[in-house]
């Protein structure tokens, strides 16, 4: 329920919400966005500088060899197994780390994002946020990093117990529009009415209110025409019909708005209820 920032994501691993998104990295096991870019991409390059210069220095150790012993260069490999699991180990890592490099230079050069380039973002269109290879470079090294939006410090705020609001003279239970069964099983939704009232004040039902299919159980029925016949209620019915003397609670009428049919309740029409909107 908040507006999302731009070049603002939600990572379905981390279920965080994360500032300039670029990707989520396995390697590093978190997500790579606005506040930790530099140190990703300063990690990957110097990886790659790492692998370059133990391959560059495997190869003088056994030249240096070569030369001390003048023998040859398979001799010289020999004498020295580790350097030869360094330099093919290093060889393969530099085609990952290199590449990744050189693909994140290109993201800065064009001030764009993992996410944006995989999404095809800006090639049919101009991207806002170039603004020169120079001012990138300085945008991601230069910038101080704004701190976090969230305090991850601070204690959890206790959160305050819902009062009971009174309805109709009485109390509304808490527990109204909670389901009573559990709906993956199959099962119809009851709805607990707890302690309803009507308007003098006494208990519509002790038992559980069951809506099927929009409309009431036959005990609220039930319910409803006696009071019509005693007369007990002299206003308009809510019930969709014109001679009724019966009104709705407001419990019921939260109950039918949850089911999504507020204008049919008890089979009456649309326009009968709008009739009685007005009362």
């Amino acid at each position: 329920m908040l507006y999302r920032p731009s070049r603002c994501s939600h990572c379905s691993i981390c279920n965080n919400c994360v500032e300039r998104f670029d990707h989520h990295c396995p390697w590093v096991g978190q997500c790579i966005g606005l506040r930790n870019y530099r140190f990703f991409f300063m990690f990957v390059f110097s990886t790659t500088l790492l692998c370059i210069y133990v391959f560059a220095f495997c190869w003088v150790y056994i030249v240096r060899i070569m030369a001390s012993e003048e023998t040859t260069i398979w001799k010289a490999m020999i004498k020295t197994p580790a350097s030869i699991v360094l330099i093919i180990y290093t060889f393969i890592s530099m085609w990952f780390v290199g590449g990744l490099t050189a693909f994140h230079l290109y993201l800065i050069s064009t001030n764009q994002t993992t996410y944006e380039n995989f999404r095809y973002r800006y090639d049919r269109r101009a991207n806002p946020y170039n603004k020169g290879v120079l001012n990138n470079f300085k945008e991601i090294f230069c910038i101080s990093i704004s701190p976090s939006k969230n305090n991850f410090r601070a204690m959890v705020p206790r959160e305050p117990a819902l009062p009971t609001r009174s309805v109709g003279g009485g109390f509304m239970n808490q527990n109204i529009g909670k389901a009573g069964e559990d709906i993956e099983m199959g099962r119809k939704t009851v709805w607990d009415m707890g302690a309803g009232m009507d308007d003098n004040g006494a208990p519509i039902n002790d038992d559980r209110v069951t809506i099927k299919d929009g409309e009431l159980s036959p005990e609220i029925r039930t319910t409803v025409d006696d009071s019509d016949r005693a007369g007990m209620h002299p206003r308009r019915s809510s019930w969709g019909r014109k001679s009724g003397s019966w009104e709705m609670s407001p419990e019921v009428l939260a109950l039918a708005a949850r089911v999504g049919e507020p204008n049919r309740v008890g089979g009456g029409s649309s326009s009968l209820m709008h009739e009685n909107s007005h009362v």
